[in-house]
């Protein structure tokens, strides 16, 4: 199928040519693959999900037979429980992408032949409606399609994810099955948006997204223009919870619901690739500057509010927040995609920091223990978790565990990217890729322990010698700075530098948009070994933050720490800490996963005090946690 020619200016080396050979992406892939698709297929099962595809798929066989009156009622309890199986479905072609198997892909095609026997001869596919459709089977859907998915029936919604499995789907096995039922709901948008020109704002962002996949694939402009149209709907005086209170192009700050406006700002990207709307950037690096400049949790977690599970005003920064695991994973599309658009490393930068810290902390390292909010402060007790203490095998509201199953799968997508003569290596851990650089097949070896260590050893092996450039993200916690604006900063003196070489011969390379730029005839086998020490960082939030005035946080490389005491009998309030306080680092094999904690000196404490990954919090039982440590000053 073709694809069109207008995009970004980066493309990204797609995950299928990367793989990870080992270290704390690969044990994490590990357990995604062998532990959490598996559990979700169950979940989606046992809960009666895809039992409502099979109820909608009753309801439109009996009325055909003449059962004019039959109908059916859900098994669950939201109208959006169908995107839970589109993601599933997504993560599961993913899998097949990264190891072939025929009983899983069996599986899937089961799947996809049951969503198929539920949609509607025109196309319309969404459970709810079809299973009941002589009256509304839920206080969110109207009796007319679609004039309820400004507020909350979620109809454009569930199909934007089920776009983004259908091509999935396709790119995995080359079949057609599923991402013919796509087209077929996509002609019906069309028919209804495009050529009748009903006018609704999505309620729930991702059909943009959704919309350029299939534009990618197809290579059928009238995608992208669905995109755009629904875009445009938005605004003025409607509701800043799901950002319908501007047009687009007039939003300066992010606001409302995070998911929801995490993945507006990533589709308005891709429609900006695919149309040339500049007007579209302009708007989205205002809304990113807002969020790292005033909105951004250390963890790189991203909307504070309980209520609204949305962004709060500047600097509204609590540590009881709430940071949805979603609205991470949307966070890091959107900076991918301000990455492709700009070469500029501080989009990584944040890209990096959520990955590590505020988003794999939603899931346990065990695969299949959940958590839909992150916060950077928990007593130990408060079911806060969506009505659990603590990790959840599962939610009624289920968003965030298949959402991470597919991009834990897809993760390598990230890696690397291409533009012209050069190469980006944006992404650190043990990995093997090819990527076509000035029409030269390049395969790339990473060597390193990242994010424990910050020593990096990349093997450059192009077909035969070439000239191009490879350019290395410095990250911008080796430069000093924690994050791209003055939001965090540290309150410690340990910058060394970072360094290269080539060949074995240092290289004082220049620095261009955060990457270290390396330009050479390439011969097979080069190996180029970047440096970026890893002292610890005592880390000090902007005075306008009110939850972390005199305290500081602990980091050391990407990697975000956190007070547990698994026995449950510190509190972290009785910890102080000051500028002075020592913290040495220690490797601890079979310690959550292999990770490195620091060990605090100098430090008012009743017993030593050991921190944590972020990340790995809340694995062994019920306990406090605080990432941010009440400061005495001297």
């Amino acid at each position: 199928m073709p694809s069109p020619a207008a995009d970004y200016p980066i493309r990204p080396v797609p995950f299928t040519a990367v793989r990870i050979t080992g270290g704390f992406w690969q044990k994490r892939q590990a357990v995604n693959l062998a532990t959490t698709v598996p559990y979700a297929i169950r979940q989606c099962e046992d809960t009666g999900r895809l039992r409502n595809f099979d109820l909608a798929a009753e309801t439109l066989r009996r009325r055909a037979a003449g059962e004019t009156t039959f109908q059916n009622k859900p098994v669950t309890i939201y109208p959006f429980d169908d995107s839970d199986v589109y993601k599933v479905m997504e993560g599961i072609a993913y899998a097949l992408h990264v190891r072939p198997d025929p009983v899983l892909e069996a599986r899937l095609d089961g799947w996809i032949a049951r969503v198929v026997a539920a949609q509607e001869p025109d196309g319309y596919l969404y459970t709810f409606r079809t299973m009941h459709p002589d009256s509304p089977v839920h206080e969110w859907i109207d009796e007319k399609r679609w004039l309820k998915d400004a507020d909350l029936s979620h109809e454009i919604y569930n199909l934007g994810h089920l776009y983004e499995a259908g091509v999935a789907h396709f790119e995995a096995t080359g079949k057609r099955t599923l991402l013919d039922a796509c087209l077929r709901s996509a002609e019906l948008l069309w028919r209804d948006f495009g050529d009748r020109r009903l006018r609704v704002a999505p309620g729930h962002q991702v059909i943009e997204m959704g919309l350029a996949k299939l534009h990618r694939v197809t290579g059928d402009a009238r995608w992208i223009e669905l995109a755009k149209i629904f875009l445009a709907a938005r605004g003025p005086g409607g509701k800043a919870y799901s950002q319908q209170h501007l047009p687009v192009t007039q939003q300066t700050e992010a606001v409302g619901h995070a998911v929801r406006a995490n993945y507006m700002y990533a589709g308005m990207a891709d429609v900006a690739a695919l149309t040339g709307n500049a007007d579209y950037v302009a708007a989205i690096r205002k809304i990113w500057d807002n969020v790292a400049e005033k909105k951004l949790s250390l963890t790189g977690g991203v909307g504070p509010l309980q209520h609204g599970e949305a962004y709060g005003a500047d600097y509204e920064l609590p540590n009881a927040c709430y940071n949805e695991t979603c609205a991470a994973i949307a966070l890091m599309m959107w900076n991918q995609r301000m990455f492709l658009f700009t070469g500029e490393a501080r989009y990584h930068d944040v890209l990096e920091r959520t990955a590590h810290n505020g988003f794999i902390s939603g899931v346990s390292l065990s695969g299949d223990r959940f958590f839909y909010p992150n916060p950077l402060a928990y007593d130990g007790v408060a079911k806060n978790n969506h009505d659990h203490a603590g990790r959840a095998p599962w939610f009624g509201c289920a968003c965030c565990p298949p959402n991470l199953m597919r991009t834990l799968a897809a993760l390598t997508g990230w890696f690397y990217a291409v533009r012209d003569n050069s190469i980006y290596v944006n992404f650190y851990a043990p990995n093997e890729g090819e990527a076509n650089v000035a029409g030269v097949e390049v395969r790339l070896t990473q060597a390193t322990d990242y994010p424990w260590s910050g020593t990096i050893r990349l093997t450059v092996t192009p077909e035969k010698p070439a000239a191009f450039t490879v350019r290395l993200r410095i990250p911008g916690w080796a430069q000093g700075r924690p994050v791209p604006s003055d939001l965090y900063t540290y309150a410690d003196a340990a910058h060394p530098a970072w360094s290269l070489r080539v060949a074995g011969e240092p290289v004082a390379a220049a620095l261009e948009n955060g990457y270290a730029v390396l330009t050479r005839t390439w011969q097979p086998g080069d190996v180029v070994e970047l440096e970026l020490p890893m002292p610890v960082h005592k880390v000090r939030g902007h005075p306008r933050i009110e939850a972390v005035r005199r305290r500081l946080a602990f980091e050391r490389g990407p990697v975000v720490y956190a007070f547990e005491d698994a026995a449950g009998q510190t509190n972290p309030e009785a910890i102080t800490v000051s500028c002075a306080t020592r913290a040495g680092a220690h490797a601890q094999p079979g310690l959550l996963g292999d990770v490195v904690t620091l060990v605090l000196e100098d430090v008012a404490a009743p017993k030593p005090v050991a921190l944590i990954p972020y990340c790995t919090w809340n694995n062994r039982g019920l306990a406090p946690m605080a990432v941010w440590l009440p400061e005495t000053v001297d």
